[in-house]
Order: structure tokens, then sequence, then C-alpha cells
């Protein structure tokens, strides 16, 4: 009875842990993010990346809790991206994502295992960073702000504004996008809209007045300036050039318009890091990159400043006012 009793209460104690064995820990996934523009302190890039932080919590993913985000910007110095990309790759993230162009670049060149969601990519097939919209392939997934013929449409808005117009620029940073990716198809659009379309570049600050006073000799009546990083950050100086020659320009972002923008249409950054998030969900949960489907937006913004418009001596049309999305008085 006494060996029964005893055998009875042993049985019955908590089985408890051994001493000095530590317990499982819970997972932290660790999502690097690189992008080459202005960082988190700038109000713009908080709006538009901090969707990627809300929806990673709506699908159980918090910060502190089970996930760690770091992120890196380099503030419109591409020069400083390899570094910052080195960086980020020796922490050994289980996701990273890019924003725009030549962080995605840089990916493709520094990695072939780790994956890859590229935000505000425009055309991933023809940079060579997906096989295909539906297959991507490799380690690259990701989302287009742009559609085939964004750039057109952008023109087409100069051409509203100025029907009478025979010759336009596009200013473009060729570190960002590659010239021969821009010209493919600038004949074709002119040729559409009756006006003559030449390219200019810019790398840096060093090179805006040159550019400018090239078009001015070319007599150029409007300007597209791609959307860029190192033009976002010094987006007041380039507003301000164009008002000094007072050039109409269409731009790729609401946050150009601040110094005497007339327009921007692009798609909504905000909506991209949205679904980032949701790509970055289905790659943690054991999703590969090589089977989501590369996205497009769905949501383009038509920004018109009517300020602007007025300095510039120029009437509204109102096939363009009744189609803006939003309109800055």
């Amino acid at each position: 009875m006494l060996r029964r009793h005893f055998c009875t209460t042993l049985c019955a104690l908590p089985v408890l842990p051994r001493a000095g064995r530590a317990q499982p820990a819970q997972r932290h996934a660790r999502i690097a993010v690189l992008g080459g523009s202005a960082g988190l302190a700038d109000p713009n890039v908080r709006r538009d990346v901090d969707p990627l932080s809300k929806g990673l919590r709506e699908r159980g993913w918090v910060e502190g809790r089970n996930l760690v985000i770091e992120w890196r910007f380099a503030e419109g110095q591409p020069q400083r991206l390899p570094a910052l990309l080195a960086d980020v790759i020796a922490l050994q993230p289980d996701v990273l994502v890019t924003f725009g162009p030549r962080p995605a670049m840089l990916a493709k060149e520094a990695t072939r295992t780790l994956p890859v969601v590229a935000v505000a990519v425009d055309d991933p097939v023809q940079m060579g960073l997906a096989a295909s919209y539906s297959r991507p392939g490799g380690n690259f997934t990701g989302s287009s702000g742009a559609y085939q013929g964004i750039l057109s449409r952008r023109l087409q808005l100069l051409k509203d504004f100025l029907p009478n117009a025979r010759r336009f620029a596009v200013l473009m940073n060729p570190y960002t996008l590659p010239r021969p990716v821009l010209e493919a198809d600038m004949t074709e659009v002119g040729s559409k809209l009756g006006v003559e379309v030449v390219v200019h570049e810019a790398r840096g600050p060093d090179e805006f007045d040159a550019a400018f006073e090239s078009m001015a000799s070319q007599r150029v009546e409007g300007v597209v300036v791609l959307a860029d990083a190192t033009f976002y950050v010094h987006r007041l100086r380039l507003g301000e050039l164009c008002r000094k020659q007072r050039l109409p320009s269409v731009w790729g972002h609401r946050a150009y318009l601040e110094n005497g923008g007339l327009a921007s249409f692009q798609g909504d950054f905000a909506e991209l890091f949205r679904r980032a998030a949701s790509m970055v969900d289905k790659i943690l949960s054991g999703a590969k990159p090589a089977d989501m489907p590369w996205e497009q937006s769905t949501k383009f913004e038509l920004v018109l400043n009517l300020k602007a418009a007025r300095e510039l001596g120029l009437k509204v049309p109102q096939s363009v006012l009744v189609s803006a999305d939003e309109v800055i008085e």
C-alpha cells in the first residue's frame, strides 16, 4: 500500500523543466527595407511606406513581438546604396523589400537566394527582374506603380495644357533608369501627339543647371520629370528651375508639386506597399517568389496644381479638371 501511494503521489506531481534548460523562444521574422530616397523622418516617405507595417500587423506580424523591420534609405545619394545593401544582407533577413528601380537592380546583382519583394519597379521583365509577370521565376516578385504607356499619358497631359506645343522634354536620371529603356518608344509617342520629345539627363544637382540650359536652347515648351530618389530629395531645386524658365512640368508623385509643378500622374505608392505586406506575409508562410505573380497598380492618381497653372498663365482644360483625383488650390 505504501509503494502504491508513493507512485501515485509521484506521478501526480507537475513535471518541471530541468534547471539550466532554455525554453524555446518565439521566432522573430526579420524584414529589411532598402530605398534610395529620404528616410522615415520625411512625412511623404512615411505616408507611402507605413502601409507595409500596418498590413503586416493585420496579418499577425507585430514589431517587437514576432517581427523586426530594418529600414535603410540612401537619402538621395545612390552611391550609398551598395553599402546599405551589403549591410542588410549581412543581417540575414527573411525577406528584402526594395523601393524603386535602382535598389532592386542592385539586389539582383547581389543575391540569387534571398527572397525580394520589389516595390515601384515599372517594367520588371524589361529590367530582367522577372521572366514574366505571371511567373517571375528566381527570387524576385513585386509590384509596379506604372503601366506601359504611363509616360505617354504624362506627355498627353502637357499637350492638353499646350495644344500648340511642338517640343517637350523628358528629364531622367540614367543612374536609375537606362536611357535605351526610356527611348525605346519615344518616337512613336511623339508622333501620336504631334510633338518632338527630347531626353535630358541629370545624375545629381550638379547637372541640373546644364540640363535646363540645354532645354532652353532647344526651345522646349514643357517637361516631364521622371520620379527618382535623387530628384525627390532635390525636388524644390528642380521646381525652381521649372519656374525660372516658366516650363509647365508633369511629375511622378504629388510631393513633387511643392514648388511649382503643374501636375502629377503616378500609381499610388501607399497601395503598392499595402500589397507588398501581403506578399511578404505569403513568403514568411512558405511561398516562393518565383511562383507569385508580379502585380501592377490598378490605382493611379492625377493631381493638379491650379496655383502653378495660374502662375504660368495656363487655362486648365475641363476634361483634365474633371478627371483629377486631387486639386491643389
